[in-house]
C-alpha cells in the first residue's frame, strides 16, 4: 500500500471503530535494564565527554534489535498504532548528549524499524497497521522564562524551535511513518513552532497533510485543567487547529482517572477525531506507576463508553498488558462522533475568546499602543516594562476581551521592542488570559510578535496597500501561524474616504483571502475605517455616517466577516473636551 492507500484506510478504521495506540516506550526500554555499556552498544562505547545511560532515542541506533522486539510486543497485545521512538530525538534535547548530528538518523532509523514491523505483520495476516512519527516537546520553553529576574528571557527561539523539529520531521517522513504526532504538548508555541516545521518538511517533499496527516497531543499538567505554559484545553485547541491535524488529544503527565474533565473538554470542542492515552495512573515515590492494566482498561473504557473518544493508548508506566486491558476494554464500542459546532472566531490566550453570533460588543484594549498613548511610549522609550505591564493588566481588569500591542516608535527597535513586552506578557497570567492583537504598520514587526505568542491572536493589520501580491504573501505568513486578521480600507489608491471604496477595496481583499489562501470569514476582520467628523471641512460631515453605513453594506456582502472600528477616532476634533467625546462615542 502507498501512503494515500494507508491514510484512506486509517480514516475508514476511524470511522468504524475505536482505534489503540501502543503504550510507553520508554518504560519497556527501562525493562531492559541496560547499564552505560548496554546505551552505548558498539558502535558509540568510544563516545566521549557525557554518560548515554538514559538517552533512549539512541536505542533506535545502538541496539535496534529492543526496539524491534517492544514494537513486536505492542503489535502481539493488539496495538494498531506504533509510536517511533523518537521522543527526544530532536537536536535540542540531544545537545545534552553531545549527538545533533544524529538526529536525522536517529528519526529515519526509527521510522524504519517501526515500519518494518507493521509491515511484517500485515504480511503475517493481512490486516493494516499504522506508524506514527513521534515528536516530543524539546527541553527547552518558548512561552516559559528561565530567569526569575528577567522573565522575558527564553533559551530558545521559535527560529531554533522550528530548525529542530524540521530535521526530526524530515527524517520521520522519509523513514515512511504515516502520521507526524506532534505530542506531549507542554508549552504550545513549541506545537506551533512544530506545525511549522512539519508543514514546511512535507512542502518540501512534494507532500502535504493528506499524504502525512498531523497529530497533535497536548498535555495538563493538574487538576487545575492547565498545560505548563498556563493554557486550558479549550485554548490549546484554538491555538492548534490552523494545523488541520487530523487527529488531536491529550496524553502524559496525568493518569486517566485525573484526565477525565479534561477528555470531556477536548471531545466537546474538538472537530477532529479524538486520542488519549494517560499514565498508567500518577507516579510513586520512586516515580513507577503501579496503576494496573485492569484499572487502566476499566478507566479508558468509561471513556469509550461515554462517546469521548476515537483513539486510546497509554504514555509513562503502561506497558503490552496495559494496551491489551485497553484494547478488550474498548472492543466493539462505537468511535466518537466528530462534532459540527456553529462557525465562530474562536481565539486564545491562556483562556478561550469565542466571538460568535450571539456576542456582545468586543473591547480590543488600545493603551499598550505606542502610537496612541503618550504615557504608554514613554514607559517602553525609558524600558520601564514593569508599569508598561501594569498598562496591560490594567485594561484586562477594565474589561478589555484582547489586548492591542503596537511599538511603532522611531526611537524604538520595534522587532525587539515587541518580542520584548509580548514574553514579558507570556509571563503575567492575569494579562496572558486574553488574547493578543499584534499590531504594526511593518510586517516584520508582526511576524517577529507571531513568533511569541502561544495563543490564537489577531494581526492587526493588513491590506492592499502594496498590491495583491503583496497581500497574499502577508496573508500566507499570517495564517501559517495560525492568527486572525484585521484588514484595512487601504488599496493601491490610498485610503477609503466613500462608503462605495471601503466596500469594493474590503470586499476584493476578503475574496482573495477565502479564495486564495483558504481563510475562513469568521477569522476575518475588516476596519473600513472611522475618521473625525466636525473638523470644518464641509466634505467630512458624513464620515460617522459612512463609517455605519459601510458596516451595513459589509455584513451583508461578506456573512461572517467581523467589523472593527477606532471609534475614538470620530471625536478627535474635541480633543480635550472629554464629556463631548464620551457623548459622541457612546
Amino acid at each position: 500500500m502507498d501512503r494515500r492507500q494507508r491514510i484512506a484506510a486509517l480514516k475508514n478504521a476511524l470511522s468504524e471503530r475505536i482505534l489503540v495506540l501502543d503504550g510507553a516506550a520508554g518504560t519497556m526500554i527501562q525493562s531492559y535494564h541496560l547499564d552505560e555499556a548496554g546505551y552505548r552498544g558498539q558502535r558509540f562505547a568510544e563516545h566521549q565527554g557525557v554518560e548515554l545511560r538514559g538517552n533512549n532515542d539512541l536505542v533506535c541506533l545502538s541496539r535496534p534489535g529492543i526496539v524491534r522486539e517492544i514494537h513486536e510486543a505492542y503489535l502481539e497485545a493488539g496495538a494498531d498504532i506504533l509510536e517511533t521512538n523518537t521522543f527526544n530525538a530532536n537536536a535540542l534535547s540531544q545537545s545534552d548528549y553531545g549527538m545533533e548530528h544524529l538526529v536525522r538518523e536517529m528519526n529515519l532509523a526509527a521510522a524504519g524499524l517501526a515500519r518494518e514491523v507493521v509491515e511484517a505483520a500485515q504480511a503475517r495476516d493481512g490486516r493494516v497497521r499504522w506508524v506514527a512519527g513521534a515528536l516530543g516537546p524539546t527541553n527547552r520553553s518558548g512561552s516559559v522564562g528561565v530567569d526569575v529576574n528577567n522573565p522575558g528571557l527564553r533559551n530558545v527561539t521559535f527560529d531554533e524551535l522550528v530548525a529542530a523539529y524540521a530535521t526530526a520531521a524530515g527524517g520521520l517522513i522519509d523513514g515512511g511513518v504515516d502520521l507526524l504526532q506532534i505530542e506531549t504538548v507542554f508549552d504550545t508555541l513549541n506545537a506551533k513552532a512544530a506545525i511549522v516545521a512539519c508543514l514546511r518538511e512535507l512542502a518540501a517533499r512534494g507532500l502535504s497533510r493528506d499524504d502525512v496527516p498531523l497529530w497533535i497531543s497536548g498535555t495538563i499538567i493538574d487538576q487545575a485543567g492547565r498545560n505548563l505554559s498556563g493554557q486550558t484545553t479549550e485554548a490549546f485547541y484554538y491555538s492548534i487547529v490552523h494545523g488541520e491535524p487530523m487527529i488531536v488529544g491529550l496524553n502524559c503527565a496525568l493518569g486517566a482517572e485525573q484526565m477525565r474533565p479534561f477528555v470531556d473538554d477536548i471531545s466537546r470542542v474538538a472537530e477532529t477525531w479524538v486520542a488519549i492515552y494517560p499514565n498508567a495512573g500518577l507516579p510513586n515515590e520512586l516515580g513507577g506507576y503501579d496503576e494496573t492494566p485492569e484499572i487502566t482498561g476499566a478507566l479508558i473504557q468509561e471513556f469509550a463508553e461515554r462517546g469521548w473518544v476515537n483513539v486510546v493508548g497509554g504514555c509513562c508506566g503502561t506497558t503490552p498488558p496495559h494496551i491489551a486491558a485497553i484494547c478488550e476494554a474498548v472492543a466493539g464500542i462505537a468511535p466518537r462522533r466528530i462534532p459540527t459546532r456553529p462557525r465562530a472566531m474562536r481565539l486564545s490566550g491562556l483562556e478561550p475568546l469565542v466571538i460568535d453570533e450571539q456576542s456582545l460588543f468586543i473591547n480590543i484594549g488600545e493603551r499598550t499602543n505606542v502610537t496612541g498613548s503618550a504615557r504608554f511610549r514613554k514607559l517602553i522609550t525609558e524600558g520601564d516594562h514593569e508599569a508598561a505591564l501594569e498598562v496591560a493588566r490594567q485594561q484586562v481588569r477594565s474589561g478589555a476581551q484582547l489586548i492591542d500591542v503596537n511599538m511603532d516608535e522611531g526611537l524604538l527597535d520595534s522587532v525587539e521592542a515587541m518580542s520584548r513586552f509580548l514574553n514579558l506578557i507570556a509571563t503575567e497570567p492575569d494579562i496572558a488570559r486574553v488574547p493578543i492583537v499584534i499590531d504594526s504598520s511593518r510586517f516584520e514587526v508582526i511576524e517577529a510578535g507571531l513568533k511569541c505568542v502561544q495563543g490564537r491572536c489577531v494581526v492587526n493589520s493588513i491590506s492592499l496597500k502594496e498590491g495583491e501580491d503583496e497581500l497574499r504573501r502577508q496573508a500566507r505568513i499570517v495564517r501559517s501561524y495560525g492568527a486572525a486578521v484585521i484588514v484595512m480600507a487601504f488599496d493601491e489608491q490610498g485610503q477609503a474616504d466613500t462608503v462605495a471604496r471601503r466596500i469594493e477595496i474590503l470586499t476584493r481583499a476578503v475574496r482573495i483571502l477565502i479564495d486564495e489562501i483558504g481563510f475562513v470569514a469568521e477569522d476575518i476582520i475588516v476596519d473600513p475605517n472611522v475618521f473625525a467628523i466636525a473638523t470644518g471641512i464641509e466634505e467630512h460631515d458624513r464620515y460617522a455616517l459612512d463609517f455605519i453605513e459601510a458596516t451595513t453594506a459589509i455584513k451583508r456582502a461578506l456573512p461572517g466577516v467581523r467589523v472593527s472600528g477606532g471609534v475614538s477616532n470620530v471625536s478627535f476634533s474635541f480633543r480635550g473636551n472629554n464629556p463631548v467625546r464620551e457623548a459622541i462615542h457612546s
